[in-house]
């Protein structure tokens, strides 16, 4: 569990010891500030969106909340399975995600206080994919898994990918070994806000989070859940099928088939009663997810909005103020 700390305090420790990580700690770029439209903005290729989460603070703060950056890298000794990876997938997501990565954090160490990532840093295991993993997370943020960081080899994995604690266990110390924090649950309070991260990536939760996180509320703190997949509303289902799989016009006369990890939410025993008590816990402020590639937005709880935003590959990122 986190320890409570004052922002000073926590700018000066070493990153990675958090939900959130001190934009005073990230790197300078030098000369690569991004300068695409010399006669307009720098940064006018990020796209990012607002979002404010009122609490009444007495130190107000902002986070840039970044997720889905699909690092793609091999180095040239790896097998031919990283290096058909590296080819296929590289295309997949453009090739620019590092520097729209950096061109993020850049921008975060400019305009925010700290930064979360919520999952899928990187595409599939690599030795190269985990220097990047602590070239950025050592130095610049850190955050939560996200299902591509339990991959090994994607589709050419073996055995196949499955969506189960033991499949996961199969790669849980090496990734461990590389993510400087608790991959599993991980809880900091900043500026009087516990910031709780924990590994959903394949919809669920387990017995041991939620009674991790019952422990934590009885610290009696305001908080923001950071997670990879989001704790579906109708609403976020809505757009996940909009964007992933309707076509035609626009149609919310009713809720699109319901599948996938939204069913699963509502069908696994844990997971379905963890969700229905969030619902009601009035502590609960914040959810910052991602996973579905779409910046959306819902109302979770009466106490609670859930902010999901589009993959950091295509330059995407959401400033969050908390007051």
């Amino acid at each position: 569990m986190g320890n409570t700390i004052d922002r000073r305090s926590f700018m000066k420790r070493l990153a990675g010891a958090g939900a959130l990580i001190a934009t005073s700690q990230l790197p300078s770029w030098g000369e690569d500030k991004p300068e695409v439209f010399p006669e307009r903005g720098g940064y006018e290729r990020l796209t990012i969106s607002y979002g404010i989460v009122e609490i009444g603070l007495e130190k107000p703060f902002s986070i840039l909340h970044l997720s889905d950056t699909h690092l793609t890298a091999a180095y040239p000794h790896e097998n031919e399975k990283k290096q058909d990876l590296c080819t296929r997938r590289t295309k997949t997501f453009g090739g620019r995600q590092e520097e729209a990565l950096r061109d993020a954090l850049t921008w975060a160490k400019q305009h925010v206080d700290y930064v979360v990532h919520t999952g899928d840093l990187i595409d599939w295991q690599s030795e190269a994919n985990f220097d990047l993993v602590k070239k950025y997370f050592g130095e610049g943020m850190t955050g939560s898994m996200g299902n591509h960081e339990f991959s090994p080899d994607m589709w050419m994995s073996e055995p196949k990918e499955e969506q189960t604690e033991e499949y996961k266990d199969l790669s849980r110390a090496k990734l461990q070994s590389v993510y400087p924090f608790d991959i599993s649950f991980q809880s900091q309070v900043v500026n009087g806000v516990n910031f709780i991260t924990l590994d959903d990536v394949y919809g669920y939760v387990v017995k041991d989070q939620v009674s991790r996180f019952r422990k934590e509320v009885r610290k009696g703190l305001p908080i923001v859940l950071c997670m990879h997949v989001p704790f579906f509303t109708d609403n976020i289902w809505r757009a996940q099928r909009r964007f992933w799989g309707d076509e035609g016009r626009m149609d919310y006369s009713g809720l699109p088939e319901i599948t996938g990890e939204y069913k699963l939410q509502r069908e696994d025993p844990v997971t379905r009663d963890f969700i229905s008590y969030l619902k009601k816990e009035p502590l609960l402020k914040c959810i910052l997810a991602g996973h579905e590639h779409i910046t959306v937005e819902d109302q979770f709880s009466p106490t609670c909005r859930e902010f999901l935003v589009a993959g950091s590959f295509l330059f995407h990122g959401r400033e969050v103020l908390f007051i």
